[in-house]
């Protein structure tokens, strides 16, 4: 039997190492929050091959004399515990005390620091994880870390890393997210000798609890402009949790959750629990292959959040998560909600971009001779969202809004409204409205979906959806399993007014529907509905995704694209959307309406 022995000090390091420093962004993550936890106002990151040759990280912050220079690259040495050693009182970024000497068993190391009021500097060289001793240097106040030949003591780890270029996109998202988190650091980020960003400092008057204005200029710096004009505030407590932020209108998505940023007490986290709170509040307004763009940060008191439960400090763990969802839900709702039918200007801006002149011939501007297309380019006048408008407009002139429905009102009066008077109807499914200054086009199907949609919540949550009941009732074939699923679910399905019956072997029985849905394809629901309920598995409640299956519904109790309307329904259309609540856009997320001003018209056709 191989004697039990105590392992070199140089190999725990190493295998500390394997969990702290999985690849260049891990390591440059730790040397910045420790740059952080310093105090730094300023910390510079330069990169060579991706940081694989060559990382370096250089702050401003309190430095380190000779002798805290040589304890720091000792394991499990730390300056960011209380005296008590109180692991659930963590007021800083990294306690664990592995990262330098882990990073320093793999790479070439050199420290390099001078405290702040110090007359001179000192360095410490670890290669491989054998140590030196300190030595003066010349440094300004501050530290600098440089890490050379990463992984090369280790070379079986190279093999893993990918690309440079690929590699210095991990750091630059790492060092993005503490950016976020922390606005009042000014950051930058070189690689091979190219500025990747620059991010200022933003005054600490702006970034004081209550003021958006400093915590969203750093956000649209790094997540764009698109989002900083389409972001919602957040403000929220409950029970001690405080949550601030931005979330990004349904309209603006992407295909994938990259840009979902998540902080707890200024760490960027990559926990489930938030992402799935995430996700819940957005299941209303997004398709299921569709992610919101948000920045959340949560404020948790000291010890109701373990954030000690991963080496790479990316996970937390709360005593009650409860509280922590339903706080975000709650404060992400509450804000989709006071948007009103509000979309993103990317919805315009991109429809804008896709306009091109007909026939491919070149315009000149104000139409005359000479000049061709303007050279300077275009972007389009961001405009306040239309539920401002709306409330304000819309709220006091209900009998205006009544005689609108009815086509009584006359066209200019119609005009004054947020979505305008309805002009014409294109190609059986895009209503054209003017405005007083612009058009808005509407999707006339994805409108009225929504607008079904919030009416069959309102029925449900206040006395059940009416139902009617069919003359002769639809039969519809679907096969065993499916038949079985939907049987199992009846009493569920009849909460939601659809009454089903089992029909033989394989098909079913409709015999009463939602009456808000009218003439809807029954057959057509019901598959849908089928596959619904094989997608979310026979262990879930139908309740439980009680959203799904009535913007199921909505989908097929909509006004279909082709259908011809009527000036009046067209305009009872419009004022049925500026009073609803989320008819900015479909239940899958995409707009339900254009909006154009009449300057960005004009620049179309060189007038501007």
């Amino acid at each position: 039997m191989t004697a039990i022995r105590r392992l070199p000090t140089t190999l725990v390091n190493r295998i500390a190492a394997g969990e702290v420093v999985e690849r260049p962004a891990s390591a440059v993550k730790e040397l910045v929050e420790n740059a952080i936890d310093a105090g730094a106002s300023r910390i510079a990151v330069t990169l060579v091959e991706g940081g694989r040759a060559l990382l370096s990280v250089v702050d401003d912050g309190a430095g380190m004399d000779a002798g805290e220079l040589a304890l720091a690259v000792e394991r499990h040495c730390t300056s960011k515990l209380a005296d008590d050693g109180d692991l659930l009182d963590i007021r800083t970024l990294g306690f664990r005390g592995e990262a330098l000497p882990s990073i320093a068993s793999v790479s070439r190391f050199l420290l390099t620091s001078r405290p702040k009021g110090a007359d001179s500097a000192w360095s410490l060289r670890i290669d491989g994880g054998a140590k030196g001793e300190p030595s003066p240097a010349a440094h300004p106040p501050g530290t600098r870390v440089e890490v050379r030949d990463l992984f090369y003591a280790v070379p079986a780890r190279l093999k893993f890393l990918k690309e440079p270029r690929t590699e210095a996109a991990q750091v630059a998202d790492s060092i993005k997210r503490l950016a976020m988190a922390h606005p009042r650091v000014a950051f930058s980020l070189e690689d091979d000798g190219r500025t990747v960003f620059s991010y200022p400092a933003i005054a600490p008057s702006l970034v004081e609890d209550g003021e958006d204005g400093g915590r969203l200029e750093r956000l649209a710096a790094v997540m764009g402009r698109d989002f900083a004009h389409n972001a919602l505030p957040i403000h929220a407590e409950r029970e001690g949790f405080a949550l601030r932020g931005h979330v990004g209108l349904p309209t603006l998505n992407r295909g994938n959750a990259q840009h979902q940023y998540l902080f707890v007490n200024g760490r960027p986290v990559r926990d489930k629990l938030l992402a799935g709170a995430v996700r819940g509040a957005y299941q209303d307004f997004l398709a299921r292959d569709r992610h919101p763009l948000v920045a959340l940060f949560l404020e948790a008191p000291q010890g109701q959040v373990d954030v000690n439960v991963h080496p790479a400090k990316t996970e937390v763990r709360f005593r009650d998560a409860g509280i922590v969802r339903g706080l975000i839900v709650g404060a992400i709702r509450n804000a989709l909600a006071a948007a009103g039918h509000r979309a993103s200007t990317t919805v315009s801006a991109a429809a804008l971009g896709a306009a091109r002149p007909l026939g491919g011939l070149p315009m000149t501007a104000g139409m005359g001779g000479g000049g061709g297309w303007p050279q300077t380019s275009f972007a389009p006048r961001y405009s306040p969202g239309l539920a401002e408008a709306a409330g304000a407009f819309f709220a006091p002139q209900a009998e205006r809004a009544a005689a609108a429905s009815d086509g009584t009102a006359p066209v200019e009066d119609l005009r004054r409204y947020p979505l305008g008077a309805a002009r014409a109807q294109l190609h059986g499914t895009y209503i054209v409205a003017q405005t007083e200054d612009g058009v808005v086009i509407v999707d006339q199907h994805a409108a009225h979906e929504r607008l079904v949609y919030e009416r069959m919540k309102d029925s449900l949550a206040q006395a059940g959806v009416k139902r009617q009941t069919l003359l002769i009732p639809e039969i519809v074939e679907l096969g065993e399993d499916a038949a079985r699923r939907l049987v199992a679910r009846a009493s569920q399905l009849a909460e939601l007014g659809l009454i089903v019956e089992s029909f033989g072997l394989g098909a079913i029985a409709v015999r009463e529907t939602p009456a808000l849905l009218g003439d809807a394809d029954i057959a057509g629901l019901v598959r849908d509905l089928a596959d619904e309920l094989a997608e979310f598995g026979d262990h879930l409640s139908l309740k439980e995704r009680l959203e799904e299956v009535c913007g199921t519904m909505a989908c097929h109790g909509s006004v279909r694209a082709g259908r011809r309307l009527t000036l009046d329904e067209m305009n009872a259309l419009l004022r049925q959307m500026e009073a609803t609540p989320h008819s900015g856009q479909c239940n899958h997320g995409r707009p339900t309406y254009v909006e154009l001003k009449r300057n960005d018209i004009e620049r179309l056709f060189g007038r501007r």
